[in-house]
């Protein structure tokens, strides 16, 4: 069986009080240098992102600070 290269990560965020923060997680984390995509769940408080190459947690971190988000885990998902 072949595996897909690339990293799964979880992030808990707190500070989203609806979908539209969920949204714009998502698109704040996608612009995070090897992030390829961002799935953000409101009703769950976090999200997973999939990456062709693993971010800091300070980038992920700073990302989400700018748009008023606070990072509060990141754990690896092993695939």
């Amino acid at each position: 069986m072949l595996r897909r290269k690339g990293v799964k990560i979880k992030v808990v965020i707190d500070g989203m009080c609806c979908d539209k923060c969920a949204k714009r997680a998502e698109n704040t984390l996608t612009a995070v240098h090897g992030v390829v995509s961002a799935d953000v769940k409101f009703s769950k408080g976090y999200g997973i992102l999939r990456c062709t190459e693993e971010p800091s947690e300070d980038e992920i971190k700073v990302a989400l600070d700018g748009v008023g988000f606070t990072l509060t885990s990141v754990e690896k998902i092993e695939q």
